[in-house]
């Protein structure tokens, strides 16, 4: 077997001579490959997905394609998650493998560890306190979810979750994302007084022993790097000029930026919603600008005007680390006969990390 391909020969291709590739080796490798592309991902690379969503729907949509090769456009803790739901049992490639998260990253498993440990200096977490975890973080943050009692989220079934985790200890340690858990505690009617923010960088989180002991939730100092680019005053801004338009917002957005719009929910909550919407009506959206995008350009032609909230340009950086070039040179590689980029989770993380996203789904049915 000839060597792997590099990837130095791809950099230099055009977009267009990578498309040619892309297609071709699709025509070659057949149902063998599943490309997943993720809403957020570029339109260049998001057009030769077989499947398009969240991270978790692709997952399972993987899974149930019986590919061998399963192709995520997306980004590091994505692919992990579609390993874990595979079992190992397929090839989980990420084109690019400094595609991350940003947000994934502010809450390693050192630092998890230490706040569990500094909990325990307060009162027992294990027995007081279910560690939740954002889908949007690493496997073993998942495992560790799974070793304690604890489960995963995402921003569709956040509140049933934290409703399931109440129902068993009376306090949550929500992690890697702030704003996801303060919005859905505040929509369970949770005082925000009684949702502290734990600061990894602080000794005890920069929080006392009676603010721990109060606390419901205590929500991890964490944040999505495109969501905090929108602020109450361009919503302001947008009602001045659009008295009769509608907002709709992720979760992940700061929390005066949800009590400002009018609609809040996951990615697939805003495109269902405004595939929903009346002709004539305006919607000004609060989530990465690709997916914001395809969206004005869908509903455009059905007399929907759809805008993007901010005046900046926010895409996520990470997830564009994903182009035709690191697309065209994986599949060239399947093609040859290379596996290249395959991300693996060790079964010693996976098995708790799969508890915990069973824990989730089982609710699910």
């Amino acid at each position: 077997m000839s060597a792997a391909l590099k990837i130095d020969q791809f950099n230099l291709l055009d977009d267009e001579s990578c498309e040619a590739r892309i297609r071709a080796a699709k025509r070659l490798l057949g149902p063998r490959l599943a490309i997943l592309g993720h809403h957020y991902q570029r339109d260049e690379v998001f057009r030769h997905a077989d499947f398009t969503g969240d991270s978790l729907k692709l997952s399972q949509l993987a899974a149930g394609s019986g590919a061998e090769h399963i192709v995520f456009c997306g980004v590091h803790f994505m692919a992990e998650v579609a390993d874990i739901v595979t079992g190992g049992s397929r090839n989980v490639i990420l084109p690019d493998l400094a595609a991350g998260c940003s947000m994934a990253d502010m809450a390693n498993l050192v630092k998890v560890r230490k706040c569990w440990n500094e909990i325990s200096q307060v009162l027992d977490p294990d027995e007081k306190v279910t560690p939740v975890t954002y889908i949007n973080s690493a496997a073993d943050l998942k495992a560790f979810c799974g070793e304690h009692g604890g489960i995963v989220c995402t921003s569709s079934n956040a509140r049933g979750i934290l409703e399931w985790s109440f129902a068993r200890r009376e306090k949550v340690l929500f992690f890697p994302d702030q704003h996801l858990g303060r919005n859905t505690g505040h929509r369970m009617g949770i005082p925000l007084s009684q949702m502290v923010l734990w600061d990894f960088t602080k000794p005890m989180g920069g929080l006392s022993a009676e603010e721990i002991r109060q606390a419901r939730i205590i929500l991890w100092k964490g944040f999505c790097s495109v969501h905090q680019m929108f602020h109450p005053a361009h919503i302001e801004k947008f009602r001045r000029e659009v008295p009769a338009g509608k907002v709709i917002s992720h979760p992940e957005n700061a929390f005066e930026v949800c009590e400002h719009s009018d609609y809040v929910g996951s990615t697939e909550y805003i495109l269902r919603t405004v595939r929903a919407a009346e002709p004539g009506s305006h919607w000004l959206v609060g989530t990465e600008l690709n997916l914001v995008n395809r969206l004005r350009d869908e509903m455009k032609p059905r007399g929907v005007t759809v805008q993007f909230m901010s005046p900046l340009v926010c895409m996520c950086s990470t997830m564009f680390r994903t182009d035709p070039q690191h697309l065209a040179w994986t599949l060239d590689n399947l093609v040859a006969g290379h596996v290249v980029n395959r991300i693996r989770v060790p079964e010693a993380v996976a098995a708790p990390a799969r508890l915990a996203l069973q824990r989730m789904l089982d609710l699910a049915d």
